[in-house]
């Protein structure tokens, strides 16, 4: 059969499959099996066990399921309530006053979760009925958590990283070291906007509140003590080389179930919730693993990502006319689908031409990581917009607008990601070699 033919009657497969609503997971085996019928004379029945099972055994996806269940419990503990005592003492002075609450809880929040939609369930239950009474403009205060809990995918440990460095095969704890300067950047940004915004609209600033000694401050603060004490067991034994990130991943855990019982917030009925809400969201990345690659195998037999690779080189192009070109393709790709069936369905074809045009694959990795961000706040499929629109009550096309310059400040910081690649690779480098 033409190559041409087989390889667009696979991803025709694909593409029909996902506008049917059929499951990601269950589109990627069918694409993957009319590749193998197409392209390769092995046993379907023994390729497909074979390849299922080498996929879902590797040790690094224990760290999954643990890293997921840890925000979990977390999720259901006092934690955000902990998040705004402790930090709106320190944000009275700022433009923009406890407008930065958000953001500041946001980035904690998602060094213990790895995950968007939760970063922004546990802030906005506690930071939006505050902010409301307190007079905070709801549009800017809507915005501002849609926008920063997509730090959950960016400030590790993030669960979109290991699934990135599981299918490209990428060192996770380099994944993760990578990620805290971008990450660290973002906030800087959000922050920015908030001030900026705050000096031209100081009508819609409430007055701060009375001043707090400095003593009661630091009083205030320390109900995160155990919040930083997990972050730091948790991400520190990674830097430090003493554990994988499977292995702080379990520690996580148990200090996570630790803080919970301490808090009064663990019984059985949480206990129950947080496990099987774990089981589902686990279940649910390691099929879509799985699906992709069996699609990897088949793709591999068409020789497509070989040849795309050669192709692209072969145009000439500028990296940054690749980059832009890249961020384009993924931010439509945000529109319709959530970050790990992006990353699932496009790193086998994409990296052997990123790599063939001279790009890191970890600085690649972050790259993606922050454009898949922008998918969490960009409509029909924006899973922190729905989560705020389920707790707030407000249309999709408000949140949307409330999200807007968020998603334009993301476009930025790719801005600076691409100018300056060492913020990504610096500190890698410095703590790895």
């Amino acid at each position: 059969m033409n190559e041409a033919l087989g390889i667009f009657l696979i991803v025709g497969t694909l593409i029909g499959c996902l506008a049917l609503g059929v499951l990601v997971a269950v589109s990627l085996l069918l694409s993957g099996i009319v590749g193998m019928l197409l392209f390769s004379s092995a046993p379907i029945d023994r390729a497909l066990s074979s390849n299922l099972w080498s996929s879902s055994s590797e040790w690094t996806l224990a760290a999954l399921p643990l890293f997921i269940w840890m925000g979990e419990i977390l999720f259901r503990s006092r934690m955000s309530d902990d998040l705004f005592s402790g930090l709106s003492p320190w944000m009275q002075r700022l433009p923009g006053r406890l407008s930065h609450v958000p953001v500041m809880a946001c980035g904690i929040f998602a060094a213990v979760s790895g995950s968007s939609a939760a970063t922004c369930a546990t802030v906005a239950k506690v930071a939006v009925p505050e902010l409301r009474k307190r007079g905070y403009d709801e549009q800017l205060v809507l915005g501002t958590i849609a926008g920063s809990a997509t730090l959950g995918l960016l400030i590790p440990p993030s669960i979109i990283m290991i699934v990135y460095g599981v299918a490209t095969e990428v060192s996770i704890a380099r994944l993760f070291i990578a990620g805290i300067v971008p990450g660290t950047l973002v906030v800087g940004l959000y922050m920015g906007y908030i001030m900026l915004w705050s000096w031209a609209n100081p009508a819609r600033v409430p007055p701060a509140d009375a001043p707090m000694p400095l003593k009661a401050k630091v009083r205030s603060s320390g109900r995160l003590i155990p919040i930083v004490a997990l972050i730091g067991g948790v991400i520190g034994s990674i830097y430090l080389g003493i554990a994988s990130p499977t292995d702080s991943a379990a520690v996580g855990v148990v200090l996570a179930l630790l803080l919970s019982w301490l808090f009064g917030d663990l019984n059985r009925k949480t206990f129950k919730a947080g496990l099987f809400s774990t089981a589902m969201t686990s279940c649910m990345i390691a099929f879509i693993l799985a699906g992709a690659a069996f699609l990897t195998l088949s793709m591999g037999y068409s020789g497509l990502p070989g040849k795309l690779a050669a192709g692209i080189g072969s145009m000439g192009l500028s990296i940054y006319t690749l980059l832009a070109a890249l961020t384009v393709f993924f931010i439509f790709l945000g529109m319709f689908l959530d970050g790990i069936s992006i990353i699932v369905l496009t790193t086998s074809v994409l990296l052997p031409m990123v790599q063939a045009a001279g790009i890191d694959p970890l600085w690649f990795g972050i790259y993606l990581v922050l454009v898949v961000e922008m998918g969490q706040i960009t409509p029909p499929v924006g899973l922190n917009l729905f989560v705020l629109q389920g707790m707030t009550g407000r249309s999709l096309v408000y949140l949307s607008w409330a999200a807007f310059p968020f998603f334009m400040i993301l476009i930025i910081a790719v801005m600076i990601l691409v100018m300056f690649p060492g913020v990504v690779t610096w500190l890698p480098q410095q703590m790895l070699g």
